[in-house]
């Protein structure tokens, strides 16, 4: 593990959702707040909402992508593609030791499981259940590697 998986994992065995424990591990790399990382990534854990789509911690990797590369400008198509590029290939990293970047097919759900908006409860038996502390690991790593793996520590 490096300094930021280890973050983003401490950071979601200390309660934050999955989205939440990976951008928020990188924000010094933004001098950004973590209060404010940590706030901007809130409604995308779960897979967006709880609502089981794209996995949190696929989605936070998304927003370093765009803290990285994104455009400022509405016309910068080049800034775009270069964002969207990144999200794909932070994806198909995540994808070497994950068979989806789907949060319900990580978590075996089916796809008639109702929706709800209450979290689970962080249990010693959640965390023994549910795979989301590796896959948090796994984003986190796949951000590092295609973000920042040229940068000198």
């Amino acid at each position: 593990m490096s300094k930021y998986s280890d973050r983003a994992v401490e950071l979601f065995k200390s309660g934050y959702n999955c989205s939440q424990s990976v951008f928020a591990a990188f924000c010094d790399k933004f001098d950004m707040p973590e209060e404010l990382a940590l706030k901007v990534s809130a409604g995308l854990g779960g897979g967006v909402g709880r609502m089981r789509e794209v996995c949190g911690a696929v989605c936070g990797t998304a927003l370093l992508a765009g803290m990285v590369h994104g455009a400022t400008d509405g016309a910068d198509r080049e800034a775009k593609a270069l964002t969207y590029k990144k999200v794909q290939e932070i994806a198909e990293e995540f994808k070497k030791t994950n068979p989806s970047i789907i949060c319900r097919e990580l978590l075996m759900l089916s796809k008639t499981q109702p929706i709800t908006s209450t979290p689970d409860a962080r249990t010693p038996a959640y965390y023994k259940k549910r795979p989301c502390a590796q896959i948090v690991e796994d984003a986190a790593k796949a951000a590092e590697k295609v973000l920042f793996s040229n940068e000198e520590e």
